[in-house]
């Protein structure tokens, strides 16, 4: 046990750990999102493998598996990529075409694995040709282009979806879209530093310990991964639609009516929904959905979300939530509630998480709700 060891074993350990709870409960709960997030973990185990080994003094790496090709660099953006599709949308399949996404990841691990059973010999000569070189430049020039594109297309579909889901769902915290956004720039951040590290390494060549340094990041990203992508919550019923499909359902809606019946059915949906919202007070449930909504006003939620923007000036979330406040406010008036907290009355009225509550009082009030009360 060693400064340089302990943290390292630690982080390796719990990586592989969280990978096996990921994996057992992606297959019991068919969490697809979770398959992949242990792939995630198992993955950063691997990124500190031989530094943890090495600082342990077990060199079976090194003495029997040298030139194994045991890094997972090119399929770790891919897999993230993946994990953010599989868990904004319990209906999202790996199909077999996917696998294209792993292809650089196939050809390194192939053209690697092949040199690697011809022996020790046939690794060190592989090594030191030209051609071992280039694919060295090839290889690393193919990880960036990786990780810009896939992180991209993970920070496009975050922004989507967080837009998404005010129009969605009365309670966004239940689907926690800061868990993504900090989840894609840990990981980017990561991947910066260790990148940074190694020209640092090229440039003045630094010794073995100082790489110590930038596993101990990975051993960070791990823990908080780890913990906040396994307690992560993911409804049964999400099913993310991106703002193209949005939009061509409210499109394809408006080519079948007139502008005139539009907006006579906007207008008779508002009565309807003013009445079911005043009688049934589905804003108590707390995770109320556009699609829960849809359902008992029998009609689809591109026309009903419509209807919401047009009537009422606001997005689902901001709807469903203004009648949360405004049922606190004859609640917290009570004198049968005069022993209850804030926040259970507040949960009483539909709200779900302290956070959620706290912003859409102020946001309607324009006063924090205790300053409300007093």
């Amino acid at each position: 046990m060693s400064l340089y060891t302990t943290p390292l074993q630690f982080g390796y350990f719990l990586a592989l750990l969280f990978a096996v709870l990921l994996w057992y409960r992606g297959w019991h709960e068919e969490r697809l999102s979770d398959k992949f997030l242990g792939f995630v973990m198992f993955f950063l185990a691997m990124e500190i493998q031989d530094y943890t080994f090495g600082f342990s003094g077990i060199n079976i790496l090194w003495e029997k598996f040298e030139g194994f090709p045991r890094y997972f660099t090119l399929a770790f953006a891919p897999t993230i990529y993946f994990y953010l599709k599989a868990q904004i949308n319990r209906d999202f399949r790996f199909r077999g075409i996917y696998f294209l996404h792993y292809l650089p990841y196939f050809t390194y691990f192939l053209i690697n694995f092949c040199v690697f059973v011809q022996g020790k010999v046939a690794v060190n000569h592989f090594r030191s040709s030209e051609i071992s070189n280039w694919l060295g430049w090839l290889e690393t020039i193919t990880i960036w282009t990786s990780y810009i594109y896939y992180f991209y297309q993970s920070l496009r579909i975050y922004k989507e979806y967080r837009s998404w889901t005010e129009t969605q769902f009365s309670d966004i915290e239940t689907i926690s879209f800061v868990w993504l956004r900090n989840f894609i720039y840990l990981i980017i951040a990561g991947e910066v530093f260790k990148w940074c590290w190694f020209a640092a390494d090229y440039i003045i060549d630094l010794p073995f310990e100082k790489d110590w340094w930038w596993h101990l990041f990975t051993v960070v990203i791990i823990c908080y991964v780890g913990i906040k992508g396994y307690a992560q919550h993911q409804p049964l019923r999400l099913t993310y639609n991106s703002k193209s499909v949005l939009q061509e359902e409210i499109k394809m809606q408006n080519m079948i009516e007139t502008p005139t019946d539009l907006k006579e059915e906007q207008l008779a949906m508002k009565l309807k929904i003013e009445k079911i919202m005043l009688q049934d007070k589905l804003y108590l449930e707390p995770e109320l959905s556009l699609s829960d909504l849809a359902l008992k006003l029998k009609t689809n939620t591109s026309v009903l979300s419509s209807a919401i923007n047009s009537n009422f000036g606001k997005n689902f979330n901001d709807f469903v939530n203004e009648y949360r406040v405004e049922e606190f406010k004859k609640q917290i008036k009570l004198s049968e509630n005069q022993h209850y907290t804030l926040l259970a009355i507040a949960f009483d009225c539909g709200f779900n998480s302290k956070a959620t509550f706290n912003r859409a009082f102020k946001k309607f009030t324009g006063q924090a709700p205790s300053r409300f009360e007093k």
